[in-house]
């Protein structure tokens, strides 16, 4: 069941945003583009949390630390893409950025959820 690094990382943010529908969250975008940044989950949950989530995944269990999924430079582009997103909405609320990190099994993906995983 060999993917290519594209179809694997699509597959992974459609079971991401499964993974969010089930969970009560509304999604809003899938692949939130500002500029040269990239969101890969806008989502809703109520009408207080604005959830910005990077999706990521792999082919085997080889991820390491959530901290170190996102570089420095990955999160200033993923704050400045959340800031003109609340702007264009007008929100109010609160806002959360998570980290999902998912592997592919044999019967699907294995969803690691860490929510706040950055500011």
């Amino acid at each position: 069941m060999a993917h290519a690094p594209h179809e694997l990382g699509q597959a992974g943010e459609t079971a991401a945003a499964e993974y969010f529908l089930a969970q009560g969250y509304e999604v809003l975008a899938r692949g939130y583009r500002h500029g040269r940044a990239e969101v890969d989950l806008v989502l809703r949950r109520g009408n207080g949390l604005l959830v910005f989530a990077e999706v990521k995944t792999r082919s085997s269990g080889q991820f390491g630390p959530p901290e170190t999924f996102v570089s420095a430079r990955k999160k200033e582009l993923f704050r400045l893409a959340a800031t003109h997103l609340q702007e264009e909405m007008d929100w109010r609320g609160d806002i959360r950025f998570d980290i999902l990190a998912l592997t592919l099994l044999s019967q699907g993906f294995r969803i690691e959820h860490f929510e706040d995983a950055f500011y």
